[in-house]
């Protein structure tokens, strides 16, 4: 708390608290705003100057090019840690000790069977549907197979969810991938890491040995810390709104995936794929593109380069372009896409246009491309999106139920007609 703010409504003065964070963002609070004015309200589209909630979980500075999680710089955190231990320290609010992350680990393995009636729903959906709407439509099917709600007032029963989705998540995202594939599915290695886990249950083919590659298990490890969490965005603000009802865990994050879909969310990645299909198809002229994109009365728009918040580099991509060039060294893969890819990024990094405008490729652009030379297919881009950003929504979720947040319930401005009289249908 520190000093008050003024509002001048039709010549009457109201004073409301203010807010400082500790990182010194500032904030008035409004909560009591319509009553104390009798029915005032602010309109405020899209909620750009709204703070819905005070949280501990993330902070993200877009002028300066910063995310920390829990205070820790993502910077360090993907050099140093694994994804596991960014999991543990998202939702509990520490990086957990030895034991803690052993027994973390141990648990999520006991709890990562599927019941075999999921394969079920799964078989129910068609090949061609999109792999995040049956991503989507499992984790809220999961609720049927735990019916009792999380007791939020235990820590045992908040952990136990916690470490059964936790669990069951990445098979379910595995499943959807074979799904689409044609290939059986796998309930995974409990010998493994998690994320080389991961890696196995998606690509192992039924004929043959599965060999894991470090390379690429270094590079997933870091793509999923890095979406780890991203401060109260569409998908993060979706999962505590639907929470806040208290809707359990398993429908909450459903919601979550639902809203990270869209192609400006989570399906940026995807839409990154699917412009350089584009521009491969039409010759691969990579001038060509940039010169439109650079034009404004050009509809054409460069996707995976700059970003909503960060007005600087973004600093996920600058730690993941590191894993691209990584992986596709490895991989030696010989991939037009990817070579249309490399042409793009280089011009933009050099281009006057782009770098006073600070439009540098973002973590999707460089995303797409390693999710593209592991074998991903274009539409399990988001599906690994989620798969990263699940910790980063528990811990949203998890947050908001023990401070008891109330219901979220936004208010309007009315304006459609006034009071009318019914007119019956004969006399219309």
């Amino acid at each position: 708390m520190s000093d008050k703010a003024k509002l001048e409504v039709n010549g009457e003065v109201f004073e409301f608290p203010t807010y400082v964070g500790t990182e010194n963002e500032k904030a008035i609070d409004i909560s009591k705003l319509r009553g104390a004015t009798n029915g005032v309200i602010t309109i405020d589209p899209g909620f750009k100057n709204t703070g819905s909630c005070v949280s501990e979980i993330t902070f993200l500075e877009g002028e300066k090019g910063i995310l920390r999680y829990r205070g820790y710089s993502i910077e360090e955190l993907a050099e140093k840690a694994d994804f596991l231990e960014v999991a543990y320290l998202l939702i509990f609010g520490e990086l957990p000790t030895e034991e803690e992350l052993e027994k973390f680990h141990a648990d999520i393995k006991k709890n990562s069977v599927v019941d075999d009636d999921v394969k079920k729903i799964l078989d129910a959906f068609p090949k061609a549907a999109h792999p995040m709407g049956v991503l989507s439509s499992l984790t809220s099917a999961l609720t049927a197979f735990n019916p009792g709600s999380v007791d939020v007032s235990s820590e045992e029963a908040m952990y136990n969810a916690i470490v059964r989705i936790m669990g069951q998540f990445p098979v379910l995202v595995s499943w959807t991938m074979r799904k689409k594939q044609g290939l059986p599915l796998d309930y995974g290695d409990n010998s493994l890491g998690y994320v080389e886990n991961v890696l196995k249950m998606m690509f192992k083919q039924p004929n043959e040995e599965y060999k894991l590659n470090p390379i690429l298990v270094e590079a997933l490890d870091k793509l999923l810390i890095l979406h780890g969490d991203h401060e109260q965005n569409c998908s993060t603000s979706t999962v505590r709104v639907v929470g806040s009802s208290h809707a359990g865990l398993f429908a909450s994050l459903s919601a979550g995936i639902s809203a990270l879909w869209g192609p400006l969310h989570g399906g940026a990645n995807q839409a990154v794929l699917e412009m350089l299909e584009a521009i491969k198809e039409d010759g691969g002229d990579t001038k060509k593109y940039m010169a439109k994109a650079k034009d404004k009365n050009d509809p054409f728009r460069l996707m995976g380069f700059g970003h909503r918040v960060y007005k600087n580099f973004d600093p996920r991509a600058k730690i993941i372009k590191v894993a691209a060039d990584e992986v596709l060294a490895d991989l030696g893969v010989n991939d037009p896409i990817l070579e249309i890819a490399k042409g793009l990024e280089q011009e933009a990094l050099t281009d006057e246009y782009f770098v006073s405008r600070k439009l540098y490729p973002n973590v999707d652009f460089y995303s797409g491309i390693i999710y593209r030379a592991m074998g991903i297919p274009v539409e399990m881009f988001t599906v690994m999106f989620a798969l990263g950003r699940l910790p980063g929504w528990i811990a949203q979720w998890r947050e908001m139920r023990l401070r008891k947040e109330p219901i979220g319930r936004p208010r309007q401005i009315y304006i459609g007609a006034t009071e009318r009289a019914f007119v019956p249908v004969e006399n219309r």
